[in-house]
């Protein structure tokens, strides 16, 4: 419930102890809607294709969730050395480790979110988790300095593994269809892999067809995809 109810993703459930007894899991789901009315958010479950429980979909329907946010999970491997045909990429400032407050600000204001403690919750949830974040700032001769684009990798710790995560990918609208977008993840991706991630995740909802022609672009390959199974509050359709 980490999100307050701005991003799905963080405010849903994904299971990781398979019940195969259909009352073990009735009863789980049932514990896990208890908890969602108390802070008053609609049920959310994430559900992974092929994953155990295989059960918990046609339970979730039973119980009058809807689909919401079909995605991919795409991946690509990472090596130390720049990636070829990087060209080269729009002036830009780049910062590892902790959530810069700057970068912040610039990702806010290229795409902000509705509630009112949106900001904060987001601001939460990014501090959470190192990164590689990058922004190309307006240039100074520029009458309105607003940010032209910004990026963000999470770096992952994995087992011995780390991995970097693409989100928070955002360009200005008067700068789009210029190729920021394109330059922007190969930046986080070359930085990422300076900083030992050894492969990059994404998630792109499957109704989006252009991020999914960027990525394939960039040789992102699809691993696996994801539903997620929302509960509508009473007289709401799903």
């Amino acid at each position: 419930m980490r999100s307050r109810g701005i991003t799905r993703r963080a405010n849903s459930a994904v299971p990781i102890d398979p019940r195969a007894h259909t009352d073990a899991l009735e009863d789980a789901v049932a514990r896990l809607e208890g908890m969602w009315e108390a802070v008053q958010e609609p049920p959310t479950f994430r559900v992974f294709e092929g994953h155990e429980p295989t059960a918990l979909d046609d339970l979730l329907v039973t119980r009058g969730y809807g689909t919401a946010g079909a995605s991919h999970v795409l991946e690509l491997p990472l090596t130390p050395a720049p990636r070829a045909g990087a060209g080269q990429a729009p002036p830009h400032e780049t910062v590892v480790g902790a959530l810069d407050e700057t970068w912040f600000d610039a990702a806010w204001q290229l795409a902000p979110r509705d509630g009112e403690h949106a900001r904060s919750t987001l601001h939460d949830i990014l501090a959470g988790t190192p990164a590689v974040q990058v922004m190309v700032p307006a240039p100074a001769a520029a009458k309105e300095q607003e940010p032209i684009g910004v990026g963000r990798a999470a770096l992952v710790e994995a087992g011995r593994e780390r991995i970097a995560v693409l989100n928070m990918i955002a360009v200005h609208p008067e700068h789009r269809r210029q190729g920021i977008a394109k330059a922007l993840s190969r930046t986080l991706l070359d930085s990422a892999a300076q900083q030992g991630a050894t492969r990059a995740l994404l998630e792109v909802e499957i109704t989006n067809p252009a991020a999914h022609a960027l990525y394939n672009g960039l040789g992102f390959q699809r691993i696996t995809g994801y539903h997620y199974r929302v509960r509508a509050a009473p007289g709401e359709a799903t």
